[in-house]
């Protein structure tokens, strides 16, 4: 990866989410219960997770002036007990294309918030306080992994921009192998892939401030 791939943008959150949003449509109609990857959501949880993560990351940008020790205290709940909790969730008689809607929705809040923003805002992650920059590098990676999980899944391929990995790995995950490909290693770095060379992981997680 280069030394300085550049920051993250506004740009590459709505280049990702058309991306998936195009990626998941091919979807069988009957695979949307099947489990995520390795997670113990569904598909279609999947789906509500990451456009819920997407409107949690806008709403951290939107108070004047944001908070810097708690999320906004949106209320939320699991629509089972081993379901994701979720603010966001899709109304189950839109089907798939009302899923979809709702996940393409949330990636417009976040990529206009982080383009609306100015540079200088902060918002509080339990990951550290960080900026607009931060936020679409968190929307990303959530973004990234969950259609690698989606995709396995659903039967789908998923291999998304080399340059997006490359600018998320550098701006959260300042530990991470430099000379392997990003999105390997972006995979590794999530606990969902071997790197030769680096034992797996079992935990993680990135850092958010500024740097």
């Amino acid at each position: 990866m280069p030394d300085s791939p550049g920051p993250v943008t506004a740009d590459d959150v709505d280049h990702v989410v058309r991306l998936v949003v195009d990626t998941l449509r091919a979807a069988p109609p009957d695979a949307w219960e099947h489990r995520a990857g390795g997670l113990d959501w569904t598909c279609w949880e999947t789906v509500e997770h990451l456009a819920d993560d997407f409107f949690a990351y806008a709403a951290q940008l939107g108070p004047k002036p944001p908070p810097v020790d708690h999320h906004v205290p949106f209320g939320y709940g699991r629509r089972r007990p081993d379901g994701p909790d979720n603010s966001v969730t899709a109304d189950p008689t839109a089907g798939p294309t009302g899923l979809l809607e709702v996940l393409d929705a949330c990636g417009a809040f976040l990529a206009a918030m982080v383009r609306t923003a100015p540079p200088t805002t902060r918002g509080f992650h339990g990951f550290g306080v960080s900026d607009p920059e931060g936020f679409a590098a968190m929307g990303l990676v959530e973004a990234l992994v969950h259609t690698h999980d989606l995709a396995e899944g659903l039967g789908l391929h998923w291999e998304p921009p080399a340059d997006v990995c490359a600018r998320v790995l550098h701006r959260l995950f300042p530990n991470a192998p430099a000379t392997t490909a990003p999105w390997p290693t972006l995979l590794w770095a999530t606990g969902r892939g071997e790197l030769p060379g680096h034992p797996r992981l079992t935990s993680w997680r990135w850092y958010g401030e500024p740097r």
